[in-house]
Order: C-alpha cells, then structure tokens, then sequence
C-alpha cells in the first residue's frame, strides 16, 4: 500500500428517509428531523409492526432512470444509481476527461433485490415457472447496483460489489480507499444501497424481535442508547460517495470534503446476530482503523456510532468505544443518526460516513434524538437531541453486521 497517495472525498450524494438530497438530508439531522413514519408500500394489518423510515417521493426519471429501466431493476438498484448521479454531479466529474480504466464502483448492499425475489415469488405460486420474469436473477442479485453505476459512468476499473450486512457500504468505502491507495484506481464511486421495506424483510426482522414495536410513536422508536429502546427502524435508501487520489482531485480543481486516512475491519467469531461480549470485534476495528491512519486514541473528536438502538448492540458498542479510548471516551463527541432515519441495514454506512464527512466540514455534530433516559451500561456522551457545534479534526464511522462483519473508517479534516 503506497500511503504516499492520499484518498480524498469531492463528491456525495444522499438518497435517506429524512431527505432525498446531501443538503436536505444534513439540514433534517441538524434539525433532529425523522424520517420514520406508517409503512405505505403495503398493507401492515397483520404485521406486529407498521412504521419504518420510507424514502419520499423518490421519482427515478429525475435521474435519468427511464420507465423502462425502472421496470428492469430493483428499487435498491435505482436508490443506487440516483445517489451516484448526485455525487457525480457534485464531484463536476466529467467521465470522458478521466481515464475509464481509472475509475472504479464498490458498491454494498445487505439484501439487494428482496422486493423483486417476493414480486416473482408470487408469480411462481400463482402461475408456475412460466410466470418467473427473464429479468429475475439480474434484478435481484447483490451486484447489481455496481454493475449498473459502472454502465452508467463507463467506469472500467475495479468493479464488485460487498455484502457484510449492515456493514455493507462501510467495507465499500475502504475497500475503494485501498483501490486508490494501492494505485490500482485514481477515482472510486462507492458507497451503498438498500429497498428492504417489504413484507417479508419486515416481517422476519419482527419474528427475530430486531425491530421497536413502538406503533404508537413511530417518530420516537428509534432511540440509541436510551434505556427505554426496544429496536430498530428499518429504513432504506442510497448514499454515494466519490473518493478521489489527491493530485487527480487538485488536477481537476475538484472540492475536496475530507481525506479518509484508516480502515478497520475485523470479524466477531462468535454468534450470527449478537455481538461479541464487550464489543471486542468492534473495538479491534476501531484499533486497526486508528494503527492504519497512525493516530491515537486521543486525536479522535467524534464518533457517528453504529447505534442501532438494540440493547445488546448499544451496549456492546459502547463497551466497546471504552476499551479502545479508555478515560478519552468520555471526552469523545457519539451519536447515533439512526435515530432520524432508521437503519439502512447495507447502505447505513453510507449516509453514516457522509453525516460524518458533513460534521467535520460544517464543524457540528449531529444529535442523536429520543435520548430522553440514561442507562448505566451506555454512559458516554452521546449528543442529546440537539446537535453541537464543534471543532472536528478527526472522526470515525462504525458499521456492525450480522455474521459478526465490523468495519470502521477514519476521515481527518482536509489540510494541505
């Protein structure tokens, strides 16, 4: 890995529950704004819970995604290509000035075309094989929002796509630092995509009791660290990141957000939904992403959490920021965004990193809501209900998946 190249963020685009553009989407998490409302995709009567956090008035041809491409690809690849389109448009990125064998697509999602697998499903019940679409196995699989956004711009360079869960997009973005870091690419697109709102993603999370059963007060169900959490929210959506190497990004006079200087990624070895006593998976992702960026525990100002608003996972999480940051984790800046647009299970770390990336450019953090009772096991300062305005050098995103996937990345403030 030749550190001597630097990976910089110009562009970022933002497709989230409580807003359906980087500037609206940041404005909402300053606000403390929700995204979470009833379920209107299909009908919830028989299901134990009727709320989650939609993506509003998403209209696919705003982004060159015409009727006929909408009826050949899942809601999660489109969500995918809308939010790269956005952060091209705001990287000014010009496909036909940059080499195509330069420029690469990561892309994760957890679940990918869940949404279509059920619609053929139904096909296959109720008129047999013959009913199954030709488009099936391409509309569903995980790769496709790659595959699509890589079409899309002409990117020719490394081009795959990453399923670890929830930690999904965060491997994503590393893994398209180190394209870059490795000189194997000058320009990644990256980032996630996620449209699991449907009745048998819903409907599964709920038999595992994953998700608050606040049906009652959908907009104060999502409540990291607070003692009286009860779940997730599942949400949905698309963020896109352009990661760039620093002279390419100065040779095209690209805005620059942030330089990404660490990864961390590590696995649990323990059980296939909790995670491991103490968080000690996520702390060694924490620990890797800090040795790899050559910073100390100290540097570090904030932390967007992984924060699902699980018991056992907030727990363990901030066991886990203890271990690795010691008396310095009380000093730390933590929230947990989740609790305006629920978790977007694979793209999570998507929008995640970008509210990370914003912070640190606008110098506030944003609040974590519905923080409204402390417990004694989640005792750091998590950023109650209003966001803060601080100076941020250093930062850090943490993603946690099912199957025991942790991966953290650390985004420094950019200097010259």
């Amino acid at each position: 890995m030749d550190r001597k190249r630097r990976v910089v963020v110009t562009g970022l685009g933002t497709l989230a529950p409580n807003g359906s553009t980087t500037e609206a989407f940041w404005n909402a998490l300053l606000k403390g704004q929700s995204g979470i409302g009833p379920i209107t995709r299909f009908d919830t009567t028989d299901f134990r819970v009727h709320f989650a956090g939609e993506v509003k008035d998403f209209d696919p041809e705003q982004y060159g995604i015409s009727r006929k491409d909408v009826r050949r690809n899942d809601l999660f690849t489109q969500y995918g290509v809308a939010s790269a389109v956005m952060a091209t448009e705001d990287a000014k990125l010009d496909p036909d000035t940059v080499d195509p064998e330069r420029i690469g697509v990561i892309f994760g999602s957890g679940i990918g075309g869940i949404g279509t697998f059920e619609i053929q499903h139904t096909n296959y019940t109720n008129g047999g094989p013959r009913k199954i679409s030709p488009l099936f196995v391409p509309m569903m699989i995980a790769d496709m929002a790659a595959g699509q956004i890589s079409i899309r711009i002409g990117a020719k360079g490394p081009n795959y796509a990453i399923v670890t869960a929830c930690a999904s997009a965060t491997h994503a973005i590393g893994n398209a630092c180190r394209e870059i870091w490795d000189n194997e690419a000058d320009l990644m697109v990256t980032g996630g995509a996620e449209a699991a709102i449907t009745p048998m993603s819903v409907g599964g999370f709920a038999s595992a009791k994953a998700l608050s059963y606040r049906n009652d007060e959908p907009l104060r169900a999502s409540r990291p660290f607070d003692a009286e959490r009860d779940g997730f929210v599942l949400g949905e959506g698309g963020g896109t990141l352009i990661l760039e190497e620093l002279d390419h990004a100065r040779a095209r006079g690209a805005h620059i957000y942030a330089e990404i200087v660490g990864t961390g990624y590590t696995g649990d070895a323990y059980h296939i939904t909790s995670m491991a006593p103490g968080g000690e998976g996520g702390a060694r992702a924490m620990q890797r992403a800090l040795k790899q960026a050559n910073l100390q525990p100290e540097d570090v100002d904030y932390i967007n959490a992984h924060g699902t608003s699980t018991l056992i996972g907030d727990r363990g999480e901030t066991a886990a920021i203890k271990s690795v940051f010691q008396d310095h984790a009380y000093k730390l800046a933590i929230s947990s965004t989740k609790s305006m647009t629920g978790h977007l299970l694979g793209a999570s770390g998507a929008i995640e990193t970008i509210a990370t990336i914003l912070a640190i450019q606008h110098g506030i953090v944003p609040p974590t809501v519905n923080y409204e009772n402390p417990d004694p096991d989640c005792d750091l300062d998590y950023v109650p209900n209003e966001a803060r305005e601080m100076s941020i050098e250093i930062a850090m995103n943490n993603s946690f998946g099912f199957g025991g996937h942790n991966a953290v990345v650390a985004i420094r403030k950019y200097r010259d």
